[in-house]
C-alpha cells in the first residue's frame, strides 16, 4: 500500500509498504480522511521531536523512518482474534495514544502522561496517511451514520481542544480569549461555546483565520493593529477569566498571562520548539496559574457527542481536501506558504 513516511526534516516520502495486519487484538481499518495536524507541521520543519530517531520508541518498537498521521476515520475491514466491540463495516475513528499502563500516571488513569507516551502516526504503529492502519482495539471507537468520515477526521483536534476547556477553570459565564485562529485554536473557541463561555475573544494575524474565528462567534482582535493587553482589559473591565494560549510563540505566552484578571488561568495548548522567557511577577503578583496540557484523556466519547448536537463543524474548518499523492506539495508545503489554510483533510484512496 501507499504510505507517507518521515524520514527526516523536510524530507518526507511517499513509499509502498506492506499492509498491516488484523493480528490479534487488533482493528484493521480502511483509511477515509486524515487531516495534517500541527505536530505533524512541527516534524516536518524541526523534527524529531515525538518521532523516535535512532533508537525504537519504547512501546512500538520502532524509529523513523515512521508512518504520519494521526487524525484520521474509516471503515473496519478486519478484526484479528478477540476483538469483541467492532464488526467489518463500521465506521470509525482513532484515539491514537500508546501508554504503558505501568507507570504512576497510567496507574492514575492519566495514560496521556504516561513516562512512556507516543502518538500512533508519530512514534510508529502505522499511521493515516497510508491506505490502512490496524489499531489496538481499546484505541478504536464507533462513530454514528449522522457524522461523516470528514467530520470523523477531525475527532482527535477536536478532543484536544475540549480536553483544554474541560481542565480549565473556565465555568459557564466566563469570558475567555483564545491566542491563535489555527485549527487547534479554532476548535478551542467551539469547545469554549459548549462550555458556555459569555464571551470569547481570538486574537489572530491571518485575514482567514479571522474570518473562520468570527463565523464560529468570536470576538477577534488584531494584534497588528492594537495592543491586545490593554484592548481585553478594556473590554472585560478586569481581564478575562481563561487565557488559552494555541501559537507555540514565545511573546504570545506574555500576553496571555497578562490578559487575564486576578486569580486567572493561562491553559498552554501549543507545543513550543524554543524556550518563551516570562517574568514571574506577572504570575505572583495577581496569583495567577499557568496550566499545561498535553493531547487528552477519556473525551473522544463526549466529542462525538457534540459533534451529533452541530459543535466542531467540519464544513467551516476545513480549507482544502487533497490525495495522498498531493501531501507534500499541497498539503504541508501550503500549510507553511498559505496562511489562508486551516484544515487540510488527505483521502488515503
Amino acid at each position: 500500500m501507499q504510505a507517507l513516511r518521515w524520514h527526516g526534516v523536510k524530507d518526507l516520502r511517499l513509499e509502498t509498504i506492506a499492509e498491516p495486519q488484523a493480528t490479534n487484538g487488533k482493528v484493521k481499518i480502511k483509511v477515509e480522511w486524515c487531516g495534517i495536524c500541527g505536530s505533524d507541521l512541527h516534524e516536518y520543519v524541526a523534527g524529531p521531536i515525538f518521532i523516535p530517531e535512532n533508537t525504537p520508541h519504547t512501546l512500538t518498537g520502532e524509529q523513523a523512518p515512521v508512518v504520519m498521521g494521526h487524525e484520521f476515520s474509516g471503515q473496519v475491514v478486519e478484526v484479528g482474534e478477540g476483538v469483541t466491540k467492532f464488526k467489518a463495516g463500521d465506521r470509525v475513528v482513532v484515539e491514537p495514544v500508546f501508554a504503558c499502563g505501568k507507570c504512576e500516571a497510567c496507574r492514575q488513569g492519566k495514560y496521556n502522561l504516561c513516562d512512556e507516551m507516543g502518538f500512533l502516526g508519530l512514534a510508529g504503529g502505522g499511521g493515516g496517511f497510508s491506505e490502512y492502519v490496524a489499531a489496538d482495539e481499546h484505541m478504536v471507537h464507533k462513530i454514528p451514520d449522522s457524522i461523516s468520515y470528514e467530520q470523523g477526521a477531525l475527532v482527535e483536534p477536536s478532543a484536544v481542544a475540549l480536553y483544554a476547556v474541560r481542565q480549565s477553570q473556565l465555568k459557564a459565564g466566563d469570558r475567555a480569549v483564545v491566542f491563535g485562529a489555527g485549527p487547534i485554536g479554532l476548535l478551542v473557541i467551539e469547545a469554549l461555546k459548549a462550555a458556555g463561555a459569555s464571551e470569547i475573544y481570538a486574537v489572530e494575524l491571518s485575514a482567514e483565520r479571522k474570518q473562520k474565528a468570527e463565523e464560529l462567534g468570536a470576538i477577534v482582535i488584531d494584534p497588528k493593529a492594537i495592543d491586545v493587553v490593554e484592548e481585553l482589559h478594556r473590554r472585560t473591565g478586569s481581564g478575562v477569566d481563561v487565557a488559552f494560549e494555541v501559537t507555540g510563540v514565545p511573546p504570545v505566552l506574555n500576553q496571555a498571562i497578562n490578559s487575564t484578571k486576578i486569580g486567572g488561568q493561562i491553559m498552554i495548548v501549543s507545543i513550543f520548539e524554543t524556550s518563551a522567557p516570562i517574568v514571574p511577577n506577572d504570575v505572583v503578583m495577581k496569583e495567577r496559574n499557568i496550566t499545561g496540557i498535553i493531547g487528552y484523556r477519556d473525551v473522544f466519547p463526549a466529542v462525538i457527542s457534540l459533534m451529533e448536537k452541530g459543535f466542531f463543524p467540519a464544513d467551516k474548518l476545513v480549507t482544502q481536501r487533497i490525495q495522498l499523492d498531493e501531501v507534500i506539495d499541497r498539503g504541508f508545503e501550503a500549510l507553511l506558504k498559505e496562511k489562508n489554510q486551516v484544515k487540510i483533510l488527505v483521502k488515503a484512496h
